[in-house]
């Protein structure tokens, strides 16, 4: 089977984020089936591709990935006109390859919702099976967050929503609260599954080298963010919480901002301005350097803005991370990973927007060292027993090759 996979933000384990669709598109592959991967260049992203753009885009092989990169770089830190520009102009590109190319299944997986526009033309000008996978909820997200108030847009964001479900045989949602939300569009239960983001055991096991930021000392409780520092990520909560520990005088906590994002200068810049030793900034790395920095980590840092609409509706890798390299999990917001944190005793869960409860978990986690080792046991007993990302890729593939059916 021929699948054309569409994924403006593509990147193998060489990059610096998320490689779900490298590992789908692999599991596919070693299924026997043909994969063109259609993409973007995306900042801390590598896909693979190293020759010059010709006529917009380049196409090559990357472990038996056929990869179509198209000219259109896109970062975190760009605004939000900019990021619509670009999600339109792939888009645009996207339509003509789904119109063109020689596929049996087009496979799309957000965000943005715009991934969703070629699998609505392959659907209905081409009768081609299209699975559309949902990573967050729009434009519930944006719109609770505020990042989008204008009314016509958020109307045109709906249709877009719904058409885009309405138009694929099959979908994906990645938490509880995103299947929820497709069904609440109308679409029927058994066309929609849940299959999280997963642990990739591998990677975090082996021989892998620990190491430490400058700064951070081998007697200090090291606990790690590994993410975008966005507006969503609402990181200034880790610096309220440093301000407060700084005040206990527990200057042995450091709080350690790994990766790129938008916000990222103005963090650091506030940081400065309050002196905050405790907290460290460091440029994002790929996945084994992420690995090595985890295994000489403490505790991981799941932290998102206090928006409703995130405590079920989100799957972020970080997390995933986290557990996989057997990190205890500190986590700042309600939800389906709170609950599971506190089930599984992995870690602990504080309430949104409180810097002192935040501060008090962590200097909990700092004078109770004894206990963070089963609590990362714990961790890596929930990664295998329900996230193991080879069997989640196993029940992805086998919903793929069911649009064909």
């Amino acid at each position: 089977m021929r699948i054309l996979y569409f994924h403006q933000h593509f990147s193998t384990p060489e990059g610096s984020v998320g490689i779900r669709s490298y590992e789908m598109a692999r599991r596919l592959i070693s299924h026997g089936h043909q994969v063109t991967m259609v993409c973007g260049s995306y900042g801390g992203g590598q896909t693979g591709l190293e020759g010059p753009f010709l006529s917009g885009k380049r196409i090559g092989t990357v472990d038996g990935i056929d990869i179509i990169e198209f000219d259109l770089a896109y970062s975190n830190a760009d605004g939000l006109t900019a990021r619509a520009s670009t999600f339109l102009k792939f888009a645009l590109k996207s339509i003509g390859v789904s119109l063109t190319h020689n596929y049996d299944v087009l496979f799309a997986t957000s965000t943005p919702l715009t991934a969703g526009i070629p699998g609505i033309f392959a659907r209905w000008l081409r009768r081609k099976p299209f699975v559309f996978e949902v990573r967050d909820l729009w434009p519930e997200l944006p719109r609770e967050m505020g990042v989008i108030t204008n009314p016509i847009v958020l109307s045109a964001l709906s249709i877009l929503e719904w058409l885009s479900y309405r138009s694929a045989y099959r979908c994906i949602g990645l938490s509880p609260g995103i299947v929820e939300g497709i069904q609440k569009r109308g679409i029927k239960g058994e066309d929609v599954v849940l299959i999280p983001n997963g642990c990739d055991l591998s990677i975090f096991s082996g021989n892998i080298k620990p190491w430490r930021p400058e700064g951070v000392e081998k007697t200090d409780l090291m606990a790690v963010f590994a993410g975008t520092h966005g507006v969503a990520n609402g990181l200034d909560a880790a610096l309220d919480a440093a301000i407060e520990l700084k005040k206990r005088g527990r200057l042995d906590i450091k709080i350690v901002l790994i990766g790129q994002g938008k916000l990222k200068s103005k963090l650091q810049q506030r940081a400065n301005v309050e002196q905050l030793e405790n907290v460290l900034f460091y440029p994002p790395v790929n996945k084994k350097k992420l690995a090595e920095l985890m295994a000489s980590a403490d505790i991981g840092l799941q932290l998102l803005a206090n928006v409703p609409a995130f405590y079920f509706g989100t799957s972020p890798n970080k997390f995933f991370d986290y557990i996989s390299a057997g990190l205890p999990v500190l986590n700042n917001y309600p939800g389906w990973l709170a609950e599971m944190i506190i089930d599984n005793d992995i870690g602990y869960s504080v309430p949104p927007e409180s810097a002192s409860a935040f501060a008090d978990a962590l200097e909990h986690a700092a004078d109770n060292r004894a206990l963070l080792p089963m609590m990362g046991l714990n961790a890596q007993v929930l990664a295998a027993k329900e996230f193991d990302r080879q069997v989640l890729a196993e029940q992805w593939v086998t919903w793929v090759e069911g649009a064909k059916r």
